[in-house]
């Protein structure tokens, strides 16, 4: 019994045995006062000892998640196009990128490399490509949220193709990042500010050049200039983000490692303030790395989403998925991971038969013999160059 509990139940025993006389009543009603007042007491400090504790423990912090998906080059060959004219001149992307929807759409935002344009008929593949605006409808329709667009492929229409690729992406509601009509729209819209469940990421796009092509005035096209991107990301900065992420148009085709010249520009972008760099280019995979003790994701290339490519390791790549959490004012990346694609070509027998991007481990029992070989070859490729060369923990992230 602690102390209180002593007193107040002494002074209940002394008031039992005072007769109600003359002398006693002030005695007793004075007694009652103090014994009301310890009571009360009492009361507050039992409270004290539960309820009080409850109510004054420090509130755990909110935390709030963004996942990112991120893929590679969206490309659009003639053999390509023809495959998805239908019977009344238009043209269906439904099938091509039906194995890949509901692993884009489970990302709250997804990004892609849009490395095409979109200038009108008459519509044209490799060296300078110009697709059906029903392709850019596929990508829309398969979850795809923004579209890089500062690639070495970007004014391969040159100014009509340029601005209309931006007009039509503008009519769909898709926000567009890396080329621009005038310098007054990347003065409004550049660096991108994306802002979604209480995060602030702020997204990044150039690339080396534009295959020779001259830039067409008064547009612009954002290229690997040191000077400007120094400008950018002080810019980016400035904006109180939780993290920069950089989208460079990079390397050297099909080789399967960055080259020197990357890894110089990963290392100044990183140490000017850029948080995380999705590269690509290539049209191979090339391996990811976690740089800084692990505060800094590097994806050298994530290679092809889909194309009609038929070089060694180029009809295939990957996605990449950054998950992050915020807690308070601090942000992390919470988890990183990639998954791994490659494109079904139709066979070349007049057939009409779509290209399809699947999982590298879609079932067997559903492709055909020269499916299972060509999906066999490149699965074995990229699996052996990630186990070989990537660094720190990223986990492959395992479709069916």
């Amino acid at each position: 019994m602690n102390y209180i509990s002593y007193l107040c139940a002494a002074m209940k025993k002394f008031l039992l045995h005072i007769r109600p006389t003359r002398l006693a009543r002030p005695l007793m009603g004075s007694t009652l006062v103090v014994l009301m007042m310890v009571l009360s007491a009492s009361s507050c400090y039992c409270g004290n000892t539960k309820e009080n504790s409850d109510s004054t423990s420090v509130e755990q912090p909110e935390e709030r998640h963004l996942s990112l998906l991120i893929a590679g080059d969206l490309m659009q060959h003639m053999p390509q196009i023809k495959a998805a004219r239908q019977a009344d001149g238009s043209y269906n992307y439904d099938e091509c990128f039906a194995g890949i929807k509901a692993e884009v759409e489970r990302a709250d935002v997804a990004i892609a490399n849009f490395e095409t344009t979109l200038a009108g008929p008459p519509y044209s593949g490799f060296p300078q490509f110009s697709a059906p605006d029903d392709f850019l409808r596929g990508v829309i329709g398969a979850g795809f949220d923004i579209m890089l667009t500062a690639n070495n492929h970007c004014v391969d229409t040159h100014k009509k193709g340029l601005e209309r690729t931006l007009m039509m992406m503008d009519s769909l509601g898709v926000p567009h990042i890396g080329t621009y009509r005038n310098a007054g729209e990347r003065e409004r819209n550049y660096p991108y500010l994306l802002e979604k469940n209480g995060l602030r990421i702020v997204l990044l796009n150039f690339t080396y050049g534009t295959n020779g092509l001259p830039v067409p005035s008064p547009c612009h096209v954002n290229l690997m200039d040191t000077m400007e991107i120094a400008a950018d990301i002080e810019k980016a900065r400035a904006m109180n983000p939780d993290a920069i992420i950089a989208f460079p148009h990079w390397g050297v085709e099909y080789q399967t490692l960055p080259s020197e010249a990357q890894r110089n520009m990963a290392e100044w972008l990183i140490r000017h303030g850029v948080s995380h760099i999705i590269g690509g280019h290539p049209h191979v995979a090339q391996p990811l790395e976690l740089r800084g003790e692990g505060n800094n994701l590097v994806a050298w290339s994530m290679g092809n989403v889909v194309s009609n490519q038929s070089k060694p390791n180029t009809y295939g790549g990957y996605m990449v998925r950054m998950d992050f959490t915020k807690r308070d004012s601090l942000t992390t990346l919470s988890d990183q991971s990639y998954s791994l694609y490659w494109v079904s070509r139709p066979p070349d027998n007049g057939n009409r038969h779509p290209y399809r991007i699947l999982p590298i481990d879609y079932p067997d029992s559903l492709l055909t013999p020269t499916e299972q070989r060509l999906r066999g070859s490149i699965r074995k490729s990229m699996r052996q160059l990630m186990e070989r060369h990537n660094v720190g923990n990223i986990r492959e992230n395992v479709i069916q």
